[in-house]
């Protein structure tokens, strides 16, 4: 297992510049009032292809050879990597598959279609994602870009937080949804080098809290099929995402459904901010447990936007 380092981070940024933005950073008075705490938002909302995804998608695929890439790439996932990986393939001009859950978002699907992406659908559930999966790469011999447990992705998503410390100076902590772990580990990796004294968290609801339970455990927890408004964290962490979480993270907190709805909610309303329900998890669990935040400032990624506006979770 090929653990990326912070060269690789430095090299990834430098390929991918010309196919992502810099996203901004935004605060909002009034939440930082609620939470007694400074908070900035990262916003990778604003990303190409509506997530933070693009930046390890497109490190993964501008990094192949031309041999590689001539047979094309494929993955599995939920949305925003599917979505971002066929945006980062159709840039080089190749072609993607994407294996999606059958419940997953319809907007996210037609933003895999709308990339030049083909979707092939499989069962809710990780058994039969990876088993369907497995099927088309037999077919295609398409390069796997797995959306998380991949040195090129992390090494790609470890950038963001590059920026965010560019961006704002003097932080305390650093939070980022957990599903599989890419993007907390992308930070991780970045502030572990860069910044060691600011605290990496992880924020994780409570119905599909394998990571919460791992990291408590001291080892790997996986749910199957857990059932949340956070679509985009329903994947258990694997080997190279829990290298960095049990080094590196400070704790990981969680939030129910209904706070995370009206997390959700509250930075539509005050920063004006459209996230998806998986990127208001962060500032959930900040408003659960506002004690350990007190007082700090504190970097909140906002991982993605790609939200199905016919079905918000609190219609």
């Amino acid at each position: 297992m090929y653990i990326p380092t912070i060269s690789d981070m430095f090299e990834a940024h430098d390929r991918i510049r010309p196919f992502i933005h810099r996203t901004p950073v935004m605060t909002s008075g009034y939440i930082n009032s609620l939470v007694g705490a400074e908070l900035f938002f990262k916003c990778e909302n604003l990303q190409k292809a509506g997530a933070f995804k693009a930046r390890g998608a497109s490190n993964a695929v501008f990094g192949l050879s031309d041999e590689q890439a001539a047979r094309g790439v494929a993955t599995h996932s939920s949305g925003n990597h599917g979505t971002c990986l066929s945006y980062a393939a159709g840039r080089r001009g190749i072609p993607c598959t994407v294996v999606m859950p059958r419940s997953a978002p319809q907007a996210k699907k037609d933003a895999v279609r709308g990339y030049g992406g083909t979707v092939v659908e499989c069962e809710p559930s990780t058994s039969s994602r990876e088993a369907v999966f497995a099927e088309v790469v037999a077919k295609s011999g398409a390069e796997f870009v797995h959306p998380y447990n991949d040195a090129r992705v992390i090494a790609g998503q470890a950038t963001c937080s590059r920026e965010l410390l560019e961006q704002v100076d003097n932080l305390d902590a650093v939070i980022a949804p957990i599903g599989g772990g890419g993007m907390v580990s992308g930070a991780c990796l970045t502030l572990s080098n860069l910044a060691p004294r600011i605290k990496v968290y992880a924020a994780e609801p409570e119905q599909a809290d394998d990571a919460y339970r791992s990291f408590k455990a001291g080892h790997i927890i996986a749910d199957d099929a857990p059932n949340t408004v956070a679509d985009g964290l329903k994947v258990p962490l694997k080997e190279l995402t829990w290298h960095f979480v049990k080094r590196n993270v400070s704790d990981i907190v969680t939030a129910s459904e209904d706070e995370i709805i009206e997390a959700m909610k509250l930075i539509w309303k005050r920063a004006k901010l459209v996230m998806e329900p998986s990127s208001a998890v962060p500032l959930a669990a900040i408003l659960k447990n506002k004690s350990i935040f007190a007082g700090k400032r504190v970097g909140i990624i906002i991982t993605g936007g790609n939200v199905d506006l016919d079905t918000l979770p609190w219609q």
